[in-house]
């Protein structure tokens, strides 16, 4: 007997331990960079082209970064294991025992040995079916962690996205600004001439002075963003800011404004597959199995517990059991359990209603934001338009002295604020089609393949 409980306790699982380093942690993190080894042969895995020194980095390429790097999907990732390996738990029999319990009786007549030695053993049997429901509840709640870890990756990307638009509208407005201190220093000059020559007041030029100062003010103010662009994008992608030092970045995508989420079938399918509702779904499923797991609890589960008791100096003392063991529901049924799980149910039915419910609201709520966004941007396309072609004939027309320089500065100050106006409307527009692929969670913004490689990457850190 001793030498079955050796080798039982031989195939049982060993403690290692794991220490975590804060010192090792930060050093790893600091190490990271976007041409590390295992990063280039992760983005070639997924038949991701890796930019060269002086390519750009585009929006898809720095969305596997994320998969790679970011801890909230390493997070994630752990948290779909803990539930897969509660599916183990739940599927495990129950083990059977043996109680040995050696008695002292000095009054058995004629035998040199007092000692019996009885022993006995119980072999736990459910009943009702108690193990597939199990089962059939920690499924569930897995496949809500899977969903759970969906909904991560595409959290993931609308982060990645949102923070390359902010680096791009912090850009290109500090371009814009710079062009129009650029306009404004000139009429300041030009001004300044014709107060010395009499021509204007000094009011005049103090206004052009102010209005000077102000897009210095915004320029700067720019300026600052773009660094903070710069670190945002940094962290959604799971590097320090430094590892970003050098690195070119591609804005193409964000030029593009896309018809095919507006599609009426495309609000459909969102509102059946979108991870939070997939997730509330699976929630619901294991709030069923739950409840069939404490109706079935009702019944009891037998216990067989066969015995042997053993004398070695009385001839013929051997006595043989055979017990079994049975709850008797006297005083209960289970009714607290099995009303609380139809409580938990009605609640994840609730939960389901509600989260399909905002569904509807937000991909509603972003197609129309989308829509008249882009209603924005045509209107100031051609009012950009118009403000191109006055500032051509102004420009036109100082070449055969029909103006002077200061309408020209003029015509190139309102045009630089066009284009801002312009850009605002492009920004604006770009983020009410991220809200809108946030929304409907659209195969045609995030592949099926794209999303399986963000799932199934082990968390790992470069070192």
């Amino acid at each position: 007997m001793w030498l079955a409980v050796l080798l039982l306790v031989a195939g049982c699982a060993t403690y290692h331990p794991q220490p975590i380093s804060p010192e090792q942690t930060a050093a790893a993190f600091d190490a990271r960079s976007l041409t590390a080894a295992g990063l280039c042969a992760f983005l070639e895995t997924n038949q991701v082209a890796v930019p060269g020194p002086q390519a750009a980095w585009n929006l898809k390429q720095l969305t596997l970064v994320a998969f790679y790097y970011q801890p909230a999907l390493a997070e994630a990732r752990a948290q779909l294991l803990a539930a897969q390996a509660a599916t183990i738990t739940a599927g495990e029999r129950p083990n059977p025992s043996v109680t040995v319990t050696p008695g002292y009786d000095s009054q058995i007549p004629d035998t040199p040995s007092p000692w019996i030695v009885p022993v006995s053993f119980d072999l736990p049997i459910e009943t009702a079916g108690k193990r597939g429901k199990r089962i059939a509840e920690a499924e569930h709640l897995a496949e809500a962690a899977r969903w759970d870890l969906v909904g991560t990756v595409w959290q993931t990307r609308s982060q990645v996205r949102a923070a390359l638009l902010n680096l791009y509208a912090a850009r290109e407005t500090g371009a814009l600004l710079a062009r129009q201190e650029t306009a404004q220093n000139n009429m300041v000059r030009l001004l300044e001439g014709q107060l010395a020559a009499g021509a204007v007041s000094s009011y005049e030029v103090a206004q052009a002075r102010t209005a000077l100062a102000t897009t210095q003010l915004a320029r700067q103010d720019a300026v600052g963003k773009f660094r903070q662009a710069r670190v945002e994008l940094a962290h959604v992608l799971g590097v320090p800011t430094r590892a970003l030092d050098g690195v070119a970045f591609s804005f193409a995508t964000l030029n593009r404004f896309p018809r095919d989420l507006t599609r009426p079938e495309t609000r459909r399918q969102a509102l059946l597959n979108r991870a939070d509702v997939r997730g509330a779904l699976a929630g619901y499923a294991a709030s069923q199995s739950a409840l069939q797991l404490e109706i079935a609890n009702q019944y009891p589960d037998l216990h067989l517990g066969p015995g042997y008791a053993w004398n070695s100096g009385s001839a013929g003392d051997n006595q043989w059991e055979l017990g079994v063991t049975l709850t008797l529901p006297l005083l209960n049924h289970n009714e607290g359990p099995v009303a609380e799980a139809m409580a938990k149910r009605a609640q994840a039915a609730a939960h389901f209603l509600t989260v399909q419910a905002n569904a509807v609201a937000e991909i509603d709520s972003a197609l129309a934001g989308y829509r008249a966004a882009l209603q924005q941007v045509a209107t100031a396309k051609t009012l950009l338009d118009n403000s191109q072609k006055q500032l051509d004939s102004i420009r036109a027309q100082a070449q055969v002295g029909e103006v002077d320089p200061l309408a020209v500065a003029n015509a190139e100050v309102e045009f630089a604020a066009g284009a801002q106006n312009r850009l605002n409307a492009l920004v604006q527009a770009q983020q009410s089609l991220g809200q809108l692929e946030d929304a409907v969670q659209s195969p045609l913004t995030l592949p099926p393949a794209t999303l399986d490689t963000a799932q199934n990457i082990s968390a790992q850190t470069e070192k």
